[in-house]
């Protein structure tokens, strides 16, 4: 268990910093190769990588990133303030003759609108430090995709209080608080509850306050401006012999615990207040997931308004081989059959087809709600890693969209972003295009297909006319109806404005 004290933790910060454990001096010192390695698991090449090397960075490369034992001697060189005596006081390390990883910390750099940086962040040793086999039950994952995925999704606007529901080790809290003044991180998981109050420690942060329980029972009557959970979603069947890892599995069945999520969220959102979560959600007995999803949304005891987003959907086997491999159990093996074997009988038994991941944005309106999208996104996403940005624009479009008639609309002023591309489909020998295609390069990467009077109306949004006359001079253009042009323009519009094809000027 980690034992977080905040003069220790300031003494290794110190030390880290001076050693320069950056991302980027790591990467220097093992190679680019090396280190895209460690993203698949391996450590080998980044221990070549550093080869004979004996100075403080590489030190503390082998001991706290990839989890090999290093002598006291080295240690107490590359940790001067701190030393090893003080890394195992910490509960990272057992200091003796060899001193041994008990954690890891990794450098994790962002990138967001107030600029670059980045955390170090310790987790319970993982995979490459272990050199693989199953995962304890209480294991505190580290920084994974889905972690980057919403930390990257969080809405980059002020908020006065954030809950950060089933932190973890605390990389959604650290997030939220380059925004927020302060945030709530619970965890009905002691241990990553330690982790979490290190990790602000470490990153000299002390507006985090940490809370055991699970689900919203440790703030129970409280609201907050925003709440982000990366909860434990994933599926897993409530059989004996199956284990349940805390970072992951909620201990109910099926997708119960996100829904549960959803449905009770309202409840602690202040009005005008947001919630962001990833989620698994299930397609059963022929009713589609995002349909679920949508009834969980309805029966809120709160009205909300609902973004929801499914990025992939996988079929039961799909699904049930990934996190099982997750779990550290390789294919081939009698405990690798013997877990599909569960799985798939867990799915059969409530008629799943397919399980969908994705996204979930809700919040609480001041008034009724205006926002109900429920979409499937496919295609690859050019800033996956940095959406905040875009959901929060297309908030405030749908928004200012919201108290706009038709007549409001056709007197704005609009722009194409720059970032949209046309191309245009010929059939050899024919002059006029089959297929007009519209294209982002920025937020969701969306393409969409434009007639010619969509598609001369983007290219004429320059900011010098307002939509109205635009739709009229293209009408005249086209020999077209200039009503009926305006009333099947209009819709669109707002889909483009809101998606950020247009905005406005």
């Amino acid at each position: 268990m980690p034992h977080p004290d905040a003069a220790l933790c300031a003494a290794l910060a110190a030390d880290l910093q001076a050693a320069r454990f950056r991302s980027e001096a790591l990467r220097a010192a093992w190679g680019v190769e090396a280190d895209d390695a460690i993203g698949r698991g391996l450590r080998v090449p980044a221990l070549r990588g550093l080869g004979e090397r004996r100075d403080a960075l590489a030190t503390l490369g082998r001991l706290l990133v990839l989890g090999v034992a290093q002598s006291r001697a080295a240690v107490d060189a590359a940790l001067p303030t701190l030393g090893a005596d003080g890394l195992q006081r910490l509960g990272l390390a057992e200091a003796g003759e060899d001193v041994l990883p008990r954690a890891i910390i990794r450098p994790q750099s962002y990138l967001d609108t107030e600029g670059t940086g980045e955390w170090w962040l310790a987790s319970d040793l993982d995979e490459i430090a272990t050199g693989g086999g199953a995962l304890a039950e209480d294991h505190v994952l580290g920084v994974g995709g889905a972690s980057l995925t919403l930390a990257g999704l969080q809405l980059p606007t002020p908020a006065g209080r954030v809950l950060d529901l089933g932190t973890g080790c605390g990389i959604q809290a650290l997030r939220a608080r380059r925004y927020a003044g302060s945030v709530v991180a619970t965890d009905l998981s002691e241990r990553a509850l330690a982790f979490t109050r290190l990790n602000a420690l470490l990153n000299r942060d002390d507006a985090i306050e940490t809370r055991l329980g699970s689900l919203f029972e440790p703030v129970a009557g409280e609201t907050f401006d925003r709440i982000v959970t990366n909860p434990p979603f994933v599926i897993t069947p409530r059989a004996q012999g199956v284990p349940g890892y805390e970072y992951r599995d909620g201990g109910m069945v099926g997708d119960a615990l996100v829904e549960q999520v959803v449905r009770g969220v309202g409840m602690h959102l202040a009005p005008g207040g947001v919630a962001q979560l990833l989620g698994n959600w299930e397609t059963r007995d022929g009713v589609d997931g995002l349909d679920r999803v949508r009834e969980w949304v309805a029966s809120s005891p709160v009205p909300l308004d609902a973004w929801v987003i499914e990025r992939e959907q996988l079929d039961p086997i799909q699904y049930a081989e990934m996190w099982i491999r997750d779990g550290g159990t390789a294919p081939g093996s009698p405990r690798h059959d013997e877990l599909l074997g569960a799985w798939l009988d867990d799915f059969a038994e409530r008629g799943v087809t397919s399980v969908g991941f994705g996204y979930v944005l809700l919040r609480r309106p001041e008034g009724d709600p205006t926002l109900a999208r429920y979409e499937r996104v496919s295609q690859p996403i050019p800033s996956e890693g940095g959406l905040g940005a875009h959901l929060a624009q297309a908030l405030e479009a749908h928004d200012r969209l919201a108290r706009m008639d038709d007549d409001a609309l056709a007197a704005a002023t609009l722009r194409t972003a720059a970032d949209v591309t046309e191309a245009r489909h010929h059939l050899p020998g024919i002059g006029d295009p089959q297929v007009i295609e519209l294209r982002q390069g920025a937020g969701f990467g969306r393409a969409i297909q434009a007639d010619p009077g969509l598609a001369a109306l983007v290219g004429a949004c320059d900011g010098d006319l307002a939509v109205g006359p635009l739709i009229a001079a293209i009408a005249d253009l086209l020999e077209a109806d200039g009503p009926a042009l305006r009333a099947e323009l209009l819709p669109r519009v707002r889909e483009l404005v809101v998606d950020g094809f247009l905005s406005f000027f």
